[in-house]
């Protein structure tokens, strides 16, 4: 079959849609994949345990903390900066708190700046991995356990970042459906993650 002009126009703006579509589908797992691969972004590394090796040189981590407009908890850093030997295990508490009279779940999302030290941050164990629940009135304290790995004083971009801002933003998101469940009821005492 012989397609004339308009035909051949129809089916090629066809084809450029659906292919339009399919980047912006695939676009932003691909994006987040390159993000975690790289650290480009300011995304972070995880990590089981430690770093096996300390170094002398030591780098500064500053916490910061928003949420997303709203958004009523109050949220902040319990410290603002620590200084800590490049691959020493650090410690740090983001205190949460609901000041409602509802249970509100929350999630949070990360960043690190410079991005070139993103990949270089590692995540021991982190409040942001899971969602959190908090009761009416009730305040928390979160903890970030994390490292800087070592490898970061031989990267080419990296070696030069003496300061590492670690920033989190939380947001609103729907109460899970056992939680849920249990506060209606109110039979039983829900469960904080």
């Amino acid at each position: 079959m012989k397609l004339n002009g308009i035909n051949k126009t129809v089916v090629s703006l066809v084809a450029v849609v659906l292919t339009m579509g399919a980047l912006g589908w695939a676009s932003v797992p691909l994006y987040d994949w390159f993000c975690r691969v790289t650290g480009y972004g300011g995304e972070t590394s995880t990590a089981t345990a430690g770093s096996d090796e300390i170094l002398e040189r030591t780098v500064k981590v500053r916490f910061d903390a928003s949420k997303e407009r709203g958004f009523p908890w109050e949220f902040k850093p319990m410290q603002r900066e620590m200084e800590l030997r490049i691959g020493e295990t650090g410690l740090a508490f983001y205190e949460a708190y609901n000041p409602t009279d509802h249970p509100i779940a929350g999630q949070s999302s990360y960043n690190v700046t410079p991005f070139e030290a993103g990949s270089f941050f590692t995540k021991i164990d982190c409040f942001c991995f899971t969602e959190q629940i908090l009761q009416p009135g009730e305040r928390v304290e979160m903890p970030v356990t994390f490292y800087v790995d070592p490898e970061m004083v031989d990267d080419r971009d990296a070696k030069l970042v003496h300061t590492i801002t670690l920033s989190y933003t939380f947001y609103e998101i729907d109460m899970p459906e056992d939680h849920a469940a249990l506060d209606r009821t109110g039979e039983t005492e829900i469960k904080q993650n």
